[in-house]
């Protein structure tokens, strides 16, 4: 049955395409509205991605606002009075979680070249494969640049001078910048772009130099909306998408990642990470931990200093007396269950007339072919609250091939250096409002949504094709539905 406002909005869809001279041919409006993430959909209260879900009890928020402590308050050098917020590095990028995640929104990229790197990271690694880790580490510097130490004298040990101990603590593995060249071209219709094309590099690194070998990837730091409901996607579900061969012939051949779940021992279904190289939220939120802050925990115990950084090695624990790490289980479990149960906005202007015309050409772009619109959680969601809810992340989940402009070259488990993780689009509009400015595309290089549809390549060639050979009047609509999401 279609209720009152559906079908006037089907109305209004028909009539704005007609006036744009397209045929509607495309899926019903979805049941779903303004609720991409089904009972945990919030109307945003103010400029943030960290409220809890809609559905979750009172007594239930009571977890969720102990790790949400934790996502934002700052860690500290050990040893301190602060026992349960002591051990930060001895190397790490960020004091805390809400560092490289702003309100829970999209990290931002550095201002200049000799801005520090916080919520843009360089992972590093050698060619060949590992089939634990995914990647070679390099073997000085390991399988992330940690750019910062703690030196409290040197600004939390910024990378200076090769090997130096400053006293106090121990400095950055390197400093590493971008440079920006230009690229210009225009629209079939005449109008102009400009985009900003990057060049990653590392200088000052404090144990030598790296291996010639080395492959350099980066990674800015993705918003954290509905990743509860990203896990609670059934495994088949995201599967039954994947055209690793492309046997129907679309040019579109979505793959999965396999990769090792530290809990159970066995390589099983990526989903989170930039090249889906992580198999769930426990442990992504400890790698990031371990990574990112120098904080170890019982999956990641070992801090990730090299045998050659003995000054690392050497460096003051800040586990409490009998344990071997510095976030016990239970509080591990805490941040993960913040992580898991953040909640999806209402959508905004759903139903306006240029915004279902964008929907249409959305569409008609074949950008559905990647940025799956919907799925329906599991019964068997590890939380309830998460359990059968009808989700509109546009995102399957899966590896495409972006092409040579967007290649990082570095492979990451079955990830080649040509394929990246299909983002998902629920809450891209508000990343401007929520994190201050707004970066796109895994490096953020991208400054604007058109931008980003831009660099796209490999299998969605076609799709920027068509957006390119849109009027500037078409192109406004698709961006006005992508920015609704």
């Amino acid at each position: 049955m279609i209720t009152k406002p559906i079908f006037s909005a089907l109305l209004i869809s028909l009539f704005s395409l007609l006036l744009l001279g397209f045929k509607p041919l495309v899926p019903a409006i979805s049941p779903l509205g303004d609720s991409p993430g089904g009972d945990t959909t919030v109307h945003l209260r103010q400029p943030s991605f960290v409220e809890p879900a809609n559905n979750l009890s009172r007594l239930r928020q009571q977890e969720f606002y102990i790790g949400r402590s934790f996502f934002r308050a700052p860690w500290v050098i050990a040893p301190s009075a602060t026992q349960d917020r002591d051990g930060l590095g001895p190397l790490f990028n960020a004091r805390s979680c809400s560092s490289c995640h702003p309100r829970g929104g999209r990290g931002q990229t550095p201002a200049n070249s000799t801005a520090p790197m916080l919520a843009l990271l360089l992972r590093l690694s050698l060619p060949g494969k590992d089939q634990k880790k995914g990647v070679v580490p390099e073997p000085t510097y390991g399988d992330q640049l940690q750019v910062r130490g703690i030196s409290v004298k040197n600004n939390f040990g910024l990378a200076r001078k090769n090997g130096t101990f400053e006293g106090d603590g121990i400095i950055g593995e390197a400093h590493a910048y971008i440079e920006y060249s230009t690229l210009q071209g225009h629209f079939t219709d005449g109008e102009n772009w400009v985009l900003r094309k990057p060049t990653y590099k590392i200088r000052a690194t404090a144990w030598g130099d790296m291996h010639p070998h080395t492959l350099i990837s980066p990674r800015l730091a993705p918003s954290l909306a509905g990743l509860g409901l990203l896990e609670a996607i059934d495994e088949k579900d995201i599967l039954a998408l994947a055209d690793p061969d492309d046997k129907n012939n679309d040019g579109i051949s979505g793959r999965a990642n396999q990769v090792w779940d530290i809990a159970q021992g066995k390589t099983v279904l990526g989903r989170f990470g930039l090249k889906a190289n992580q198999p769930n939220l426990l442990q992504q939120t400890a790698a990031a931990l371990r990574n990112d802050i120098g904080i170890t925990n019982h999956l990641f115990k070992p801090q990730p200093c090299t045998t050659r950084q003995t000054l690392c090695q050497q460096a003051r624990s800040g586990a409490s007396p009998g344990d071997d790490v510095e976030i016990t289980p239970a509080l591990l479990d805490a941040i993960t269950f913040f992580g898991r149960m953040l909640a999806v906005n209402k959508r905004r202007d759903w139903n306006k007339p240029t915004v279902l015309a964008g929907r249409t050409l959305f569409y008609q772009a074949k950008c559905h072919a990647c940025h799956a619109p919907h799925f329906v959680t599991s019964e068997f969601a590890i939380e309830p609250e998460l359990a059968k809810q009808t989700i509109s992340p546009y995102s399957d989940l899966l590896l495409h091939d972006m092409g040579k402009a967007l290649a990082d070259g570095r492979p990451d488990f079955l990830a080649t250096g040509n394929e990246w993780r299909t983002a998902p689009l629920w809450g891209i509009g508000l990343q401007q409002q929520i994190s201050g400015k707004a970066f796109y595309l895994h490096d953020g290089r991208a400054r604007t949504i058109s931008e980003a549809i831009l660099w796209h390549g490999g299998e969605a060639e076609d799709s920027k094709t068509r957006f390119t050979a849109m009027n500037k009047k078409q192109r406004q609509a698709l961006l006005a539905f992508v920015k609704s999401l």
